[in-house]
């Protein structure tokens, strides 16, 4: 009995493995393909000049950043900013953004630097030199500031500095002899240094401006815009030329099409900015004149 039972077991063990191996062998061998392997995504480092405090970009220009991951999902974009001018000059001369908002003078230097012009903000309009002063600082005419001093957010800030120590040089100040020169690292700094009565008067541009006036009113009522420059071509959009030719292209089609959804047009709206627009290096031709006659009249550029 138990002789049967034990040649029964190993009958249906024999039977079960058989039938096993049938199975493995009508079944097709396991082979990986490329949609089992993880695709790398490179990740792209954005910068944008500081037009304001570190916080303060990262909360205006996160969004564009934002837009490009969620419509270029093939890529990652990460936006880094800067705490000054010159953190910024050396990032971008080194290379280290894939794509940058210079402003115009650094835009002309990065074309030496591997990159190219592909875009840029639009309403030129916005892109002078202002010089503020406090209302009860009894500065009236420029001849006021002989002797005092002036505040700038860095020496290559076009609108802000460049602009400004141009006009007053060119309307009788010697802007070397007759005024002290204070770069404070920001157009925030360049601001709040007036306010505090630090500087008689300090540069900036409208866009800076037009934030802090929205921000803190009671404080803004206290300063006057006393001057204005003539304007530039506004900040470029550039490319480091060894980024693929297709997500460029792609990023540019996307910055350039803000304008024409809602989601766009709130993001154009916290810079602010009507749009951005096409360009090339032969748009800041301009630029370049007015850099050979800065140099000439009022101190070389590095």
């Amino acid at each position: 009995m138990l002789s049967r039972m034990l040649r029964r077991g190993r009958s249906w063990l024999l039977l079960s493995l058989t039938a096993m191996a049938c199975q493995r062998a009508e079944e097709p061998a396991y082979s990986p393909s490329l949609s089992d392997v993880p695709t790398e995504i490179v990740e792209y480092v954005v910068g944008i000049h500081p037009l304001h405090n570190p916080q303060r970009l990262m909360e205006i220009y996160g969004p564009i950043v934002d837009h490009m991951n969620r419509y270029l999902p093939d890529a990652r974009f990460k936006l880094e900013a800067s705490r000054n001018y010159e953190e910024f000059d050396k990032k971008l001369y080194a290379g280290h953004f894939a794509f940058a908002m210079p402003n115009p003078y650094q835009s002309v230097e990065a074309l030496q630097h591997g990159y190219r012009i592909f875009a840029k903000m639009a309403d030129d309009e916005n892109f002078r030199g202002i010089i503020l002063v406090r209302k009860d600082g009894g500065i009236r005419d420029l001849s006021d500031l002989k002797g005092k001093a002036v505040a700038y957010p860095a020496p290559t800030a076009l609108a802000a500095t460049m602009l400004p120590q141009y006009f007053l040089q060119t309307h009788g100040i010697d802007v070397n002899r007759d005024i002290e020169n204070r770069y404070v690292g920001s157009q925030e700094s360049v601001i709040i240094n007036v306010l505090l009565g630090h500087v008689a008067a300090g540069a900036t541009w409208p866009v800076p401006w037009a934030s802090f006036s929205k921000q803190r009113p009671e404080q803004a009522a206290e300063l006057e815009v006393k001057w204005r420059t003539d304007t530039l071509p506004n900040n470029a959009w550039v490319v480091r030329a060894d980024i693929p030719g297709g997500l460029a292209g792609r990023f540019a089609e996307e910055l350039l099409a803000l304008q024409d959804s809602e989601e766009g047009r709130a993001i154009l709206a916290g810079l602010p900015v009507s749009r951005f627009e096409a360009a090339d290096a032969e748009t800041y031709r301009p630029v370049r004149d007015f850099l050979v006659k800065f140099s000439s009249a009022v101190r070389p550029l590095d």
